[in-house]
């Protein structure tokens, strides 16, 4: 069992989880030999909030929660805890040495674990993504953070343009990492509270996004290399952040 995850087990208690705590379910874990019919709700109201299910063998479910009356099926919800971003904001007092990541929609766990890691490891003091279409704090993705997950802020915010408005009004500069970026990242000074916009792995960050930013960094890319990987762009972004607070 892995200490990133709790268990909730059967087809009632799963199914009352997806209709009111839906945005906590990492996955689903359904017994394959049972007809998928006897799951219909409950994966209507997966697909619907974008929860993971998998198929697998009752051996699975067993290891997971042991000899219970499982029914078939089992859910697994991150407890590594969400902050708020309204109660996040309202708590903080930002100043020249505030750093922190905005994920526009990170959809690989490995990817979010990596960035978790690099964001703890440089003294980032929170990571903010969107409530949707962002991948969660899942077993992979703590896993890949090396146990690190937590160790700052991880604050949810229901519309992440919304959050950089209110960002703004409360003194920080806002950087969006991007390819046509105005300025290369070692270029600029960050000697006021900053916030680094890192984009999805395919698409980038979203044009809207973009639009809200203060200025925009590019990292150089030589030899036909169209980009970096996300975690390796945030890793780079992170560094170079942390590089000027020990000038």
């Amino acid at each position: 069992m892995d200490e990133s995850n709790e268990f909730i087990y059967g087809r009632n208690p799963v199914e009352e989880l997806l209709k009111n705590r839906a945005d906590e379910v990492e996955k689903i874990y359904i017994n394959r030999k049972l007809n998928k019919q006897t799951f219909s709700t409950i994966l209507s109201l997966a697909s619907d909030n974008r929860v993971p299910v998998a198929e697998v063998p009752g051996s699975k479910l067993y290891e997971l929660v042991g000899k219970v009356n499982d029914q078939g099926i089992v859910a697994a919800i991150s407890q590594i805890q969400y902050e708020e971003f309204e109660d996040w904001l309202e708590r903080i007092e930002p100043n020249q040495n505030t750093g922190i990541l905005l994920l526009d929609e990170i959809e690989d766990p490995h990817n979010f674990g990596a960035i978790l890691r690099t964001a703890a490891a440089s003294g980032m003091d929170a990571v903010i993504v969107p409530k949707h279409r962002q991948a969660p704090v899942s077993a992979a993705a703590y896993k890949t953070s090396a146990g690190t997950a937590g160790r700052i802020p991880i604050v949810r915010a229901v519309n992440l343009n919304q959050a950089i408005l209110k960002l703004k009004d409360n003194k920080f500069w806002i950087a969006g990492l991007d390819m046509d970026g105005d300025s290369l990242l070692w270029e600029q000074t960050f000697d006021v509270p900053m916030a680094f916009v890192i984009g999805n792995e395919g698409r980038g960050m979203r044009q809207k996004t973009g639009e809200h930013c203060d200025f925009l960094l590019s990292i150089p890319m030589y030899n036909g290399v169209e980009s970096l990987n996300a975690s390796v762009s945030a890793a780079l972004v992170c560094y170079e952040w942390r590089r000027q607070k020990l000038k």
